[in-house]
């Protein structure tokens, strides 16, 4: 066969096999037997290897994976993947109708989309080539699982009609309760542990290393959110429906609603149809329809404000209640957990719950050997929430919660408008202690590879570790004398803490576990106070100036600068060449011509996408805000402007300029 003939021949097969996919999957109508489908899948395999000149990642034939073990890669989002904030009641979804109507200052419309149990994935594509495949991960990066997602033969390699040139989408992998259902029982088998939940297995066999094994797991995928540029549509659902002609499977029995009663009637009847959908699912995502109206509301710093999760009630069972034990964090707050008689919830068995701090204990007026009820609290976390008083016995003794540190003895002290007590001894208690330092290690944080909870616990155990700068004078030498440490591991420590000496100032900041500084907040601290010697001099009015730090934030600052062994601990880690400093952040064209100027943008513009004219404001020293207050130095005005914005504008004087007139203002 000559090759443009295989060409050819591979070329119609991979059609083939492709709209057989769509008939099978898309339009659960097939063409041709399981055994047809099988032999032209075997001859595009055989004619594809024999000819690896025309091989294509995107063939069909990748769906049945390989056994090659493969690392997965860390990818950055291009736009993050926030989560969603939640509700768990009719009245929380009107309260959330209420805000948008009212920041929005219009009635918009609304769409309520099945929330699936799985988890979640982003594709891009690019010429309507699937590009990459990346998990959720912490929202800002996840792991590149291309090559297992391929297998997955709901989800579209290749695109079909009228598609936008580039874009990202964004789904939920599941595994339908059948599937999950034949694994359970093959592992039974095999004499291996069982799957807990769909969700679990889902997710477990995303991460798998070899795609072939993936592929026999049969995943599913369904699509919610469509991402990118210039996409046409304003609305979600319209953009949507319109990538159904893709080729994508679309987040089944959504409906547009206009107004709180057609969402409760839409709630209602899916928190009693639920069951007997094939999948797993704990809820409804509620969102605004218009895009335009998404970007007006924007965003808090960790969910979108035009959009909520509306979760079904929990499963609840009853069980006894043993006994309470008490556990300390890191930041020395101590939890009471609860020990409980095996039950199964949700697909798993429950031994402990929850009861988070004292005043739960009290508000339920828990008894040793209560006949307590157990829910999952977001169908996650199990939690006690409610006792049956009747079958009480009247001799059994209340639980009172402990006044001292079960670690190390001190007495507990409770802030004014704080739930939690706290253990004080924050440089003596050895979990204060331990936790701190697997903080500052954290992916998150330091990203100290090779380094775990379990070594941590063994290096303060053997005293070479009793803070985060003793880490850094650890030498394989001492490493390797550990229980289950050898060389490649002492070796993998210390390259890794080498490493982390280039992780930025803000991620140094957060890793240091100053309270209520959290990941957002020492983003914000690093973009305006530039070093960490300038945050140890900042007093109270200047920490305030800075974007979202409230009083108690700026206090707590201040409060763990004052104290010498923190001020001995930063001065150990300089000696290690941490970075102190803000990277600076000048790109080329960039100016000071907006500096200590804030901008609402709100509208669309001629010139500019939304986010490049908010890119532009920071090239030029300016910043972004969502929403206005007496601060904002100019509201700039677009087409379609948000009327509720212009109206605040106009109350509070705040200048309203034109695309051109920002122009002008760069000039």
């Amino acid at each position: 066969m000559f090759p443009e003939e295989v060409k050819k021949r591979i070329l119609k097969l991979r059609q083939e096999i492709e709209q057989h996919n769509f008939n099978y999957y898309k339009l659960s109508q097939p063409t041709i037997s399981d055994f047809e489908f099988d032999g032209l899948m075997s001859d595009l395999i055989a004619l594809e290897n024999k000819f690896p000149e025309f091989s294509d990642e995107n063939s069909p034939s990748q769906r049945v994976g390989n056994d090659i073990s493969r690392e997965f890669e860390q990818v950055s989002h291009l736009y993050p993947m926030l989560s969603l904030s939640n509700s768990y009641s009719e009245t929380e979804v009107s309260d959330f109708v209420q805000r948008v109507e009212k920041l929005s200052g219009e009635k918009p419309d609304y769409v309520c989309e099945l929330k699936l149990d799985g988890t979640s994935i982003s594709l891009s594509y690019r010429d309507g080539e699937l590009q990459r495949a990346v998990t959720r991960g912490d929202g800002e990066k996840g792991d590149d699982v291309t090559a297992n997602v391929r297998t997955i033969r709901s989800i579209p390699l290749k695109l079909n009609g009228d598609y936008p040139a580039t874009f990202e989408i964004r789904g939920e992998i599941v595994m339908p309760f059948a599937v999950f259902d034949a694994l359970n029982i093959e592992r039974v088998k095999l004499g291996e542990q069982l799957f807990a939940n769909p969700r679990n297995a889902a997710s477990g066999t995303l991460k798998l290393q070899s795609s072939a094994m993936v592929a026999s797991r049969k995943l599913d995928a369904y699509f919610y959110s469509i991402l990118g540029e210039n996409l046409q549509e304003d609305g979600h659902y319209e953009l949507l429906q319109k990538s159904a002609g893709w080729g994508f499977q679309l987040s089944p029995h959504a409906a547009k609603c206009k107004n709180s009663e057609e969402i409760h009637s839409y709630l209602a009847e899916w928190d009693k149809k639920r069951e007997q959908l094939p999948f797993a699912t704990d809820g409804v995502v509620i969102k605004v329809n218009s895009k335009r109206v998404q970007e007006e509301l924007g965003y808090t710093a960790k969910s979108p404000r035009w959009a909520i999760a509306y979760k079904f009630k929990a499963e609840r069972v009853s069980t006894r209640l043993l006994g309470v034990d008490y556990q300390v964090g890191r930041t020395g707050a101590v939890t009471p957990v609860a020990n409980l008689e095996p039950v199964q919830l949700g697909g798993t068995v429950v031994k402990r719950a929850s009861l988070h701090n004292s005043d739960v204990i009290e508000g339920l007026d828990l008894h040793t050997n209560d006949l307590v009820f157990v829910e999952k609290g977001g169908e996650i976390i199990p939690k006690i929430v409610g006792v049956d008083k009747s079958n009480r016995d009247p001799l059994q003794a209340a639980i009172q919660f402990i006044t001292n540190c079960p670690e190390c003895g001190s007495p507990l002290v409770r802030e004014e408008g704080e739930a939690a007590w706290y253990c004080p001894n924050e440089d003596g208690c050895p979990p204060l202690i331990k936790g701190k330092i697997e903080h500052f290690i954290s992916r998150k944080a330091m990203d100290v590879d090779g380094l775990g909870s379990e070594t941590v616990d063994l290096l303060f155990q053997q005293g070479l570790v009793c803070n985060v700068a003793d880490l850094y004078e650890l030498n394989k030498d001492q490493l390797v004398t550990l229980d289950r440490m050898g060389e490649k591991s002492a070796d993998r420590i210390v390259e890794g803490l080498k490493n982390s000496t280039n992780i930025p100032f803000e991620r140094v900041l957060f890793a240091l576990g100053i309270r209520y500084v959290g990941e957002t907040v020492a983003k914000k601290l690093a973009r305006e106070i530039k070093s960490m010697d300038q945050l140890q001099q900042a007093d109270f009015a200047k920490l305030i100036s800075v974007e979202e730090i409230g009083v108690k934030i700026a206090e707590s600052i201040i409060n763990w600068f004052s104290r010498k062994e923190h001020l001995e601990l930063v001065e150990r880690l300089r000696k290690f060449n941490l970075r102190f400093e803000a990277e600076s952040n000048l790109k080329e064209g960039s100016t000071e011509k907006l500096k200590g100027l804030s901008f609402v943008i709100s509208g669309t513009f001629k010139n500019y996408s939304r986010d490049g004219l908010k890119a532009d404001i920071e090239l030029h020293g300016g910043k972004n805000v969502s929403s206005i207050s007496a601060k904002t130095n100019y509201l700039i005005a677009g087409e379609n402007i948000g009327p509720s914005k212009l109206e605040k504008a106009t109350t509070l004087k705040i200048p309203v300029i034109t695309e051109e007139q920002y122009i002008q203002l760069t000039d």
